[in-house]
C-alpha cells in the first residue's frame, strides 16, 4: 500500500525530526517485537548516549512512545529534558506474531491475526504526531519512537513506500521544504 493508494490524513506543515530507540534484545536476536516490552542492549544504550552529542538547530519538544526502550533511549539520549510520552507514538500490535522471529514477520499491508491493522495504525501515528506538533510550539518536535512509526510518517510525508528500516537511535527529519516533507536521515 502506498502513499497513492489511500488519501491519508496531511502531517502538519512543518519540520519534525523521529528516533528510533536504541538497539534492544530483540533487535539483536531478530525477533518480533511490536508492543512487548524489551529491554535496550548495552550498545542500544551507548548508541542512545551518542544522541547527547547531536547538535540541535536550536529548541526542541521531546516526545516517546510508552514503551520502556523508547523511554530509556529519551533518558540516556536526552539526561537534561523532559519529555512527553504520547500512546499514539507506540510500535505496531503484531498480534500473535510478537515474540517470534522476524523471518515469520506477516506483510506490512492488512489486520495481522489478533494486532492492529496498517491502515488503522498509520492514522494513529497522523494523530499523535499532529498533537506532539500543536504541543511543541515553536521547538522542533523530537519523537523517540519504533520503526513502524517511522515507516508509517514516509507514507504520511507522501513517499510511494515505508521503506526500509531505519536504523537504531539515528535522527531522521521529515523537512518541511516548499509544501511537502523531505526526509533526512543524519550520522551521529
Amino acid at each position: 500500500m502506498s502513499a497513492a493508494d489511500l488519501s491519508w490524513p496531511k502531517l502538519p506543515p512543518r519540520s519534525i525530526c523521529l528516533i528510533r530507540h536504541g538497539e534492544t534484545t530483540a533487535n539483536r536476536d531478530g525477533i518480533i517485537a511490536g508492543r512487548l516490552d524489551v529491554a535496550l542492549t548495552d550498545l542500544g544504550r551507548q548508541q542512545a548516549r551518542a544522541l547527547q552529542a547531536y547538535p540541535w538547530p536550536g529548541a526542541i519538544a521531546l516526545f516517546s512512545s510508552p514503551l520502556e526502550r523508547a523511554q530509556e533511549t529519551c533518558r540516556l539520549g536526552f539526561p537534561d529534558q523532559n519529555f512527553h510520552c504520547h500512546p499514539g507514538l507506540r510500535e505496531r500490535n503484531w498480534g500473535r506474531f510478537e515474540g517470534a522471529p522476524l523471518s515469520e514477520l506477516p506483510p506490512r499491508e492488512g489486520r495481522p491475526e489478533g494486532g492492529e491493522d496498517w491502515s488503522e495504525m498509520i492514522t494513529r501515528v497522523a494523530r499523535a504526531i499532529t498533537t506532539c506538533c500543536a504541543q511543541a510550539q515553536d521547538r522542533l518536535p523530537v519523537l523517540v519512537c519504533h520503526s513502524g512509526v517511522i515507516r508509517a510518517t514516509r507514507l504520511l510525508a507522501g513517499q510511494q513506500s515505508s521503506g526500509r528500516r531505519p536504523a537504531n537511535a539515528h535522527p531522521i527529519s521529515f523537512v518541511w521544504l516548499d509544501d511537502s516533507h523531505k526526509e533526512i536521515a543524519h550520522a551521529l
